[in-house]
C-alpha cells in the first residue's frame, strides 16, 4: 500500500546573492510578491496538498525566516484592540502550530541533494515532497497538489516538468523520455545542465518533487557530481538504474523563476494583476507606461 505523503522539505540555506544587497540582512526566502513572502506561498502550496510535517533546512542568518511563521502576540493584541478583523484573518495562514514546523542546519553549501540528505532522521522510511520555494506557480489547483493526485496512481518518485526552449536546456535537470502519457511521462534517465546538443528532450525540472526514502540512501552513497556539489537528480537517476520508476508530471500552471531578478519582476506583474482589488489600478499605470515608451521611440 502506498503511503500519504504528509512530509515536505524547504531548502532554504542559499545566500540568495543574486539579490543583493536587499539579502544582506533578510533571507531571500522573505522577499514579497505583493504582500506575501516567497515563503508562504510554498507553504500554502504544501498545505493544499495535505502536507502536515514541514522541514527547513536552513543556514547561519535565517533568523527572521524562523520568526516569520511564530505567533506575534503584540501585533495580534493592536490588532485585536483596532477591530482589524481581517488583518488578524490573514496572519492566522502565518502561523505555524507547535511541532509541525523544524529546521535543520545545512553547515555547508553543498547542492540541493546534500540539503535534502540533511533531513534525512526526520524523514525516517516515508515518502516526501521537496519543494523550491524560488520556483512559483500560479495554478488554480496548486502544483504539488496537482502531483499528489498524480502519485497516488503511479507511487515511484515523480518531479514536476515543463518543456522550455531547446537554448535553456542547459539551466535544468532534463528528462531522458521513454514514453509520453501526456502530463505524465516515464522516464529512462534525467541529465543535469546538459549542453544545448547533448539534451535528451527539452523537458526540464522544475522545483517539486515526491520522492521514496531510497532516495535519502542513494544520497548517503553519492560523494559529488556536477559543480563539486551533490546532486539530487544524481540520487534520482539511480532509482532508474535500480529498476525503479521516476515520472515527470507536466503540471497545468505558469512557474516564476524568483530566484532571478527578471522572473521575480514578471511574477510581481503577474500576481499584481491577480488581485480583484489591485487590478485596475495597476493595468491602467502599465497602459500608460507602454504607451509613453511606444510615444519616446
Amino acid at each position: 500500500m502506498k503511503r500519504k505523503v504528509t512530509k515536505a522539505i524547504f531548502p532554504v540555506a542559499g545566500l540568495g546573492t543574486r539579490f543583493l544587497p536587499a539579502t544582506k540582512s533578510i533571507p531571500k526566502e522573505i522577499m514579497t510578491l505583493v504582500d506575501r513572502p516567497l515563503i508562504q506561498y510554498a507553504i500554502d502550496e504544501a498545505r493544499a496538498a495535505g502536507i502536515k510535517e514541514f522541514i527547513f533546512v536552513t543556514s547561519r542568518g535565517k533568523g527572521a525566516l524562523e520568526d516569520y511563521f511564530d505567533n506575534s502576540p503584540v501585533l495580534e493584541q493592536e490588532l485585536r484592540k483596532k477591530g482589524k478583523d481581517d488583518l488578524l484573518e490573514i496572519l492566522k495562514d502565518t502561523n505555524m502550530d507547535s511541532g509541525a514546523i523544524a529546521y535543520m542546519r545545512q553547515h555547508k553549501a553543498l547542492g540541493l541533494g546534500h540539503a535534502v540528505w540533511c533531513a534525512r532522521r526526520l524523514i525516517g522510511n516515508e515518502p516526501f515532497a521537496v519543494i523550491l520555494p524560488d520556483d512559483v506557480i500560479a495554478a488554480d489547483k496548486p502544483c504539488l497538489q496537482q502531483m499528489v493526485e498524480a502519485y497516488e496512481e503511479t507511487g515511484g518518485c515523480m518531479v514536476a516538468a515543463m518543456e522550455v526552449p531547446p537554448e535553456k536546456a542547459s539551466s535544468y535537470g532534463v528528462l531522458d523520455i521513454k514514453e509520453d502519457m501526456g502530463s505524465l511521462v516515464s522516464t529512462r534517465g534525467m541529465v543535469e545542465k546538459p549542453a544545448m546538443e547533448d539534451a535528451p528532450s527539452n523537458l526540464a525540472v522544475i522545483g517539486r518533487y515526491i520522492l521514496t526514502p531510497d532516495i535519502l540512501r542513494n544520497l548517503n552513497k553519492i560523494k559529488s557530481g556536477a559543480g563539486g556539489e551533490i546532486q539530487l537528480t544524481d540520487a534520482i537517476a539511480q532509482e532508474l538504474e535500480q529498476g525503479r520508476e521516476v515520472y515527470g508530471y507536466r503540471f497545468r500552471g505558469r512557474r516564476f523563476d524568483c530566484g532571478s531578478k527578471a522572473g521575480f519582476l514578471q511574477a510581481t506583474v503577474s500576481f499584481g494583476l491577480a488581485r480583484e482589488e489591485l487590478h485596475d489600478e495597476f493595468s491602467g499605470f502599465l497602459n500608460d507606461l507602454v504607451a509613453q515608451q511606444k510615444a519616446a521611440e
